[in-house]
């Protein structure tokens, strides 16, 4: 059953949770992973050198996902 939204505050999303989860590490040194906002469900997959990787989690202060 589809739910039918009904007001403003039925659409409220925390942008504050931040989501990542880490699909690979290549050969290269590049980290392959998924970046969420809000909703883990709905991802970008980005790559980033490691030490980019690092400082970008730390200051989006994401919460790590595991499969």
């Amino acid at each position: 059953m589809t739910k039918t939204i009904t007001s403003p505050t039925d659409l409220v999303c925390e942008i504050k949770q931040k989501f990542v989860r880490v699909k690979e590490v290549r050969p290269d040194g590049l980290v392959c992973f998924e970046f969420a906002i809000a909703w883990p469900e709905l991802f970008v997959d980005l790559m980033l050198p490691q030490s980019a990787f690092d400082d970008f989690c730390v200051r989006q202060q994401v919460t790590f996902l595991v499969d």
